[in-house]
Parts: structure tokens; C-alpha cells; sequence
């Protein structure tokens, strides 16, 4: 978590130095939240509650607020949410991802197949965005550099047909896991959703249950488009959780808690730089922890 330290710079900034506990001070903690890109429905309810608190029980320490704020962040984060990653008890797990191109979707699963090899799972990557041959040629690459199997047929091929040749291979080579990359655009929410239903009946027929995870990829740079891309994909398509890519020093971190406060879906892992292992499940404590370090 070393790589989200500074990302509420301006946040830490406002409750160091043992400033006076008052009407100055959650003014500018509220401006500092809303700049790291927390949104302003949060930063209300967080700043109201702070203000309250420091009331009733006669805060008058600013590291105080600090300590309390991290509290009232973690619950922001946790509630409601399984922040681990879904494993089936019965091989292979199977995760759908999503996201629109140029986010860092192929580099996500590229990272994930990484973190799981080196786990000592058997992994097999799925190349079911069809829709551009780029796409698949892309994650080709990605899984000869990491050394994992890869299920591919020609562009415009049904991506419910790759899902199905990659589960009969995970069943007949003992793979722990498959990748799925699907969705690579929003073409229009009806035939996206159908797209992942037939996958979604694929899936249950062969292994007898859901996928065990679909994921979104989002790219914490983006900031609020961010978050209106993840709405118009939760319209769309059931999300079960969050990738965060490139959430490192040009995030501002507090896309994290307004992604979790406005849409509900938990955020599973986090990349954190341009290594294949530069990639980390999310633990609210910890992040919370290390955005004010």
C-alpha cells in the first residue's frame, strides 16, 4: 500500500499541526475532500458527522479528527461489501471483466493472471472481447510474457463460444482459474447485457453456477468520468466489483470511497504502477491507513 501515500496530501495537510477544532478547519477539510476527488454527498455526511462529533464529546485536537475521519472512512468503505475476491470451492473460478479500451482492462488481467501464477494457480486467460482483433492480440502477448494459457478465436467470433472452448480446456488441463477479457466497448446496454447473459448461461451450464466475479475495470485517473462510466456499465451489465487501474501518484485516492459510496460495488483490487506485480487486493483499513501516510 506504499504506492497510495500522498494521495489525500491536501487532506493530511488540514488536520496537521494541531490546529483549533473549528469552523475553519472543516471548512477547508470539506474543500480538501471534494479536490481528492471524494464526492460532495460524502464529504457532507463525513465532515457533518465530524463536526457533530466534536461537539458532543469536546474534540478539540485535530489528530483527534484525523483518527476519526480514517473511522468514518473505513465504514464508508465496508459497508455492505465483500472487498475479497470470490473463489468457487470447485475449479476453475471463473471472472468476467469489463471495461472500456484504453482503460488498462488487458493490463489488469494480465497483472491478475501474474498475481495468481505466482500463487501457484493454473490460470488460463479467455480472449472473448471479439469485437477487435487488436484486443485479442493484445492479450496474446500479455499471456506469453506471464506464461498462462490463452483461449482465442478469430475477430468477430461469438465471445460466448471463446468462454466455452476456455472452460472444456480448464476442465481437461486441471485450471484453477479463467480470465475472461470481454466488453471492451458500451456499444448500446441492451446488447452488452445480452452478450453477458449468454456467457453468464454458458458458464452455468458447464460448471453448474454463475461466474464467481464481474469485474469492472476502471481508471482511477479519470477522476468523476470514472464514475459516471462505472453507473452506465452498472445499468448495463451486474457488476459484483471493482478494478481500480492506475491508482498511483496521479490519482487523487478519494475516487475509491465515492466509487463504493455512490454505486454500492465494492472495489476488489487496485493497480498500483506498471509491473505485472504491481497490482493489490484492497483492504479499506489499509488504504485508509496508508492515503493519509
Amino acid at each position: 500500500m506504499r504506492f497510495f501515500k500522498g494521495l489525500f496530501q491536501k487532506v493530511d495537510q488540514v488536520l496537521t499541526g494541531r490546529r483549533p477544532v473549528d469552523d475553519e478547519l472543516f471548512d477547508d477539510l470539506e474543500e480538501a475532500l471534494i479536490q481528492a476527488d471524494v464526492n460532495i454527498h460524502t464529504t457532507m455526511a463525513v465532515v457533518n458527522d465530524l463536526r457533530d462529533a466534536s461537539r458532543k464529546e469536546r474534540i478539540n485536537d485535530s489528530d483527534a479528527i484525523k483518527e476519526r475521519l480514517k473511522d468514518d472512512l473505513v465504514k464508508v468503505l465496508t459497508a455492505n461489501a465483500d472487498e475479497h475476491l470470490r473463489w468457487s470451492p470447485s475449479p476453475p473460478t471463473v471472472y468476467l471483466v469489463v471495461g472500456v479500451n484504453g482503460v488498462g482492462k488487458t493490463t489488469s488481467i494480465a497483472k491478475m493472471a501474474a498475481r495468481f501464477k505466482s500463487q501457484g494457480k493454473k490460470v488460463m486467460l479467455a480472449a472473448a472481447d471479439t469485437f477487435r482483433a487488436a484486443a485479442i492480440d493484445q492479450l496474446e502477448i500479455w499471456a506469453n510474457r506471464t506464461g498462462v494459457d490463452i483461449i482465442k478465436q478469430r475477430e468477430g467470433a461469438d465471445p460466448a463460444a471463446v468462454v466455452y472452448d476456455a472452460l472444456q480446456a480448464a476442465k481437461s488441463r486441471g485450471a484453477d482459474i479463467v480470465i475472461c477479457d470481454t466488453a471492451g466497448r458500451l456499444h448500446t446496454k441492451k446488447n452488452l447485457m445480452e452478450e453477458l447473459k449468454k456467457i453468464g448461461r454458458v458458464v452455468e451450464r458447464e460448471l453448474g453456477r454463475e461466474p464467481d466475479e464481474v469485474l469492472l475495470v476502471l481508471d482511477a485517473t479519470c477522476g468523476q468520468n470514472a464514475v459516471s462510466q462505472a453507473r452506465e456499465f452498472k445499468e448495463a451489465v451486474p457488476i459484483t466489483g471493482i478494478i481500480l487501474a492506475k491508482l498511483d501518484g496521479t490519482a487523487k485516492g478519494g475516487i475509491v470511497i465515492t466509487l463504493k459510496d455512490e454505486l454500492g460495488i465494492p472495489i476488489k483490487l487496485v493497480g498500483t504502477g506498471e509491473k505485472c506485480e504491481d497490482i493489490d487486493e484492497f483492504d479499506s483499513r489499509d488504504f485508509v491507513s496508508a492515503l493519509f501516510g
